[in-house]
């Protein structure tokens, strides 16, 4: 945005985003307090209709990105419906973000790069880390409000186990 700084007569350049940290953040962690709830309606309605989900890993013995989930609104939607059906890990994940970096894109749009850990907890009540690596969220200011509108999960752990069904 420009307006006269009325002391130079020149115009002066404000930065401004339309999409702050803090609420970014929140976001973030609000999607998080969802999945471990299990809660998949509250955090489909912090996604945008055109949201994609994709959890990728790079194999350094094959020198290749793997991607080992790679799914829509609708297919997320689908396979939440079913989860209880699966046969599961039995406990709950807890997920643990630190937030990094944001980085604004256009005026309605920001990644949010975050690391992760997901933490598994038995049905005896021990703990153990079931995963680590990064969420790279990108942000949408939608008429709706702020929505994820892509996220990226990027492990570094390469062996979830068995029962693994929701997203991390």
């Amino acid at each position: 945005m420009e307006h006269d700084d009325g002391a130079t007569g020149e115009p002066a350049v404000e930065e401004q985003m339309s999409i702050s940290r803090d609420d970014a953040a929140n976001l973030v962690s609000r999607a998080c307090a969802y999945l471990d709830e299990e809660n998949w309606s509250a955090f489909l309605g912090l996604c945008d209709p055109g949201f994609r989900y994709r959890i990728t890993v790079r194999a350094p013995e094959i020198r290749r990105e793997m991607v080992w989930f790679n799914e829509d609104y609708a297919g997320l939607e689908s396979m939440f419906k079913v989860i209880p059906e699966h046969l599961r890990r039995i406990g709950t994940l807890f997920r643990h973000t630190a937030i990094g970096s944001i980085d604004v894109t256009g005026d309605d749009v920001a990644i949010m790069r975050s690391t992760v850990q997901c933490i598994h907890t038995d049905m005896e009540g021990r703990s153990r880390m079931m995963a680590a690596g990064r969420y790279i969220d990108e942000i949408g200011n939608t008429p709706q409000g702020l929505r994820l509108l892509n996220r990226e999960t990027r492990l570094e752990t390469r062996d979830l186990g068995v029962g693994s069904h929701v997203p991390i």
